[in-house]
């Protein structure tokens, strides 16, 4: 511990009644409390977890798994009488669920949800971004009344903002903050993906599925291709939400998307209950449910517009109800030739991947363009997220302009994103290579997209680093096509 510079925080000396805390200054982990040490750091999904505790040469704690979001039992906790109780359910209920599913023999749009509303008026003031700070959108503008204010020396808190088509600017923005481009920029799938549109590989024939939340059913986007929208489980005669409409854009959008004609059956699903105010209890029995209905939906379909991919921004864990369930729906999907692609892809097929960041005026089909995403960046640049090109595929994440849930024409434009916006991604590039190559397999095509994806050199300050592995998407479905 002498050979390292630490940062200590902590009252000096013994008579604090709380432990001091070391941070190796150079790995910023927590490596000391008090007289205890951390050892063992691993990486539990893409957190750094300490697996051994040591006091002296004493094993204090030796850690055998990580769970979140792992589930309490009731036992833990002093409950309080069941009259107070009742008054609490009754003050704080959760919303109510149901399930809508098409008429016997037919495959339906069972619903058409409302627009969202946001109900935001005016801004009074504008977040400053933190580029210190892993939190994100901390430059929210979505939906809000700007006019009022004066943005001329505010150009990089709006570079880095999520904006959509209700946010009223002002009439005089910094130069260097072009809104309109920015969002047509967002709008690109990148990495040459509209040059394969160009060649006439859109996905066409090919059927994508979705499981995710409410879904604005009749957005420009993909009304036209929606051919099927139910909802198991999910919150009763709810809106439209943000997350559905963006991911069903990216997959298959007309303007947004990487398929853009390809056809898509969506099911809105919760994995879970909302039981109180900030009281969730997760459940991916309803997912494993939903997962098996595009299963039976896909066995009717004609052949030539069969569901390849199922596109599921969320993942599961051993610790959390419904995971063998949702484990056996995957391993139904693997044996009626659809691949799954979720957050949990590494635990499902072996495969990984990672969300790229990228500036927002920058050139979405540069592969230069592209460095680590904006929520992992630091741990990248601090040593604690940096791997080795060829072993995890790298696809787009950040700054994109997806369909919003607030009309059935209108834009959203995500300063940074997450592997919610990076799934559907990797699953409308299945779906082109489906096209080209029928007898595609999760394996091959996560194969081929490592062999012809690119290695650049990223910089961030003084450090200089190999960064890869980028997809490739325009030399992938060629080689798909040469073998």
């Amino acid at each position: 511990m002498e050979d390292r510079d630490f940062v200590v925080i902590g009252k000096a000396g013994e008579s604090s009644p709380f432990p001091r805390l070391f941070f190796d200054k150079q790995t910023g982990l927590l490596s000391k409390v008090g007289r205890v040490t951390a050892e063992d750091y691993r990486e539990v999904e893409g957190v750094k977890v300490p697996f051994l505790a040591r006091e002296g040469d004493q094993v204090v704690i030796r850690v055998k798994e990580v769970a979140f979001n792992a589930p309490l039992e009731d036992s833990l906790f002093e409950k309080p009488s069941d009259k107070s109780a009742t008054r609490l359910a009754e003050a704080m209920p959760g919303p109510a669920y149901e399930t809508l599913q098409s008429t016997s023999g037919a495959l339906e749009i069972v619903r058409r949800p409302p627009v969202a509303d946001f109900r935001r008026d005016r801004m009074e003031v504008l977040p400053r971004y933190d580029s210190d700070s892993s939190r994100q959108w901390q430059v929210d503008l979505r939906g809000y009344d700007l006019r009022q204010l004066d943005l001329s020396d505010r150009l990089n808190d709006l570079l880095h903002s999520n904006f959509d088509s209700r946010t009223h600017w002002p009439s005089s923005l910094p130069s260097g903050f072009d809104r309109d481009r920015i969002m047509e920029l967002g709008k690109d799938p990148g990495l040459g993906i509209r040059e394969l549109h160009r060649r006439g590989i859109t996905g066409k024939g090919i059927s994508v599925g979705i499981i995710d939340q409410t879904l604005l059913v009749d957005h420009v986007e993909y009304a036209d291709r929606l051919r099927f929208y139910e909802e198991i489980h999910s919150p009763k005669n709810a809106p439209a939400q943000m997350h559905g409409p963006a991911v069903a854009s990216i997959a298959v959008g007309r303007n947004v998307g990487v398929a853009p004609e390809a056809d898509l059956y969506y099911i809105a699903e919760m994995h879970g209950t909302s039981r109180s105010q900030g009281d969730f209890e997760w459940d991916f029995t309803w997912l494993a449910q939903s997962i098996h209905r595009l299963l039976d939906v896909n066995a009717r379909l004609p052949l030539t517009n069969k569901i390849r991919v199922i596109s599921i921004s969320v993942g599961w864990s051993p610790s959390q109800k419904g995971f063998a369930e949702a484990q056996a729906a995957v391993e139904r999907a693997k044996r009626e030739a659809v691949f799954v692609v979720s957050t949990s892809i590494e635990q499902s097929y072996r495969l990984a991947f990672h969300g790229l960041g990228r500036d927002a005026l920058s050139d979405p089909n540069l592969a230069g363009s592209y460095g680590p995403g904006s929520w992992w960046a630091k741990m990248f640049w601090g040593g604690h997220q940096q791997f080795s090109p060829g072993k995890r595929l790298l696809v787009p994440m950040d700054s994109r302009c997806t369909a919003s849930p607030t009309g059935t024409n209108d834009y959203v434009f995500y300063s940074s994103g997450g592997w919610s916006w990076s799934v559907p991604w990797i699953s409308g590039l299945y779906a082109l290579a489906s096209q080209v190559r029928p007898d595609l397999t999760p394996e091959i095509f996560w194969a081929e997209a490592l062999k012809t994806a690119k290695t650049i050199r990223v910089k961030h300050g003084t450090a200089e680093l190999e960064f890869g592995s980028i997809a490739d998407p325009v030399a992938l479905i060629e080689r798909l096509q040469n073998k």
